[in-house]
């Protein structure tokens, strides 16, 4: 198995993008292998690690279908839906209250 080439931040060659750069431009890998990958060296830390893909072989990203639009609208309406309540908060639920703000301290509520 041969072994991926390895370059330093910032100075990955002409024709390579990360997952994130390929969809700035609107594109995906497409199910190609990864070409390389970029290290950014952190003190006392592993490096970071990103792999790269190349711009050429990579396909341009699926549209979104109605039924998964709908699926997305779904999703977001039940994180801001308060669990204790049944209403829209009007701002996504922290995970760590687990409900909305006037049902996780109802006597802060109450006192303004």
């Amino acid at each position: 198995m041969a072994s991926l080439p390895i370059y330093t931040w910032r100075l990955a060659p002409e024709g390579l993008a990360t997952v994130r750069q390929l969809r700035a431009r609107g594109l995906r890998p497409g199910g190609q292998d990864v070409a390389a990958q970029i290290e950014r060296p952190r003190r006392r830390r592993a490096p970071l690690v990103a792999y790269l893909y190349e711009i050429d072989k990579a396909k341009p990203v699926r549209p979104m279908t109605p039924a998964k639009w709908a699926a997305l609208a779904k999703a977001n309406t039940a994180r801001r839906t308060c669990p204790e309540c049944r209403r829209d908060a009007g701002y996504v639920i922290p995970a760590s209250l687990g409900m909305c703000v006037p049902c996780a301290y109802p006597e802060e509520q109450r006192a303004t």
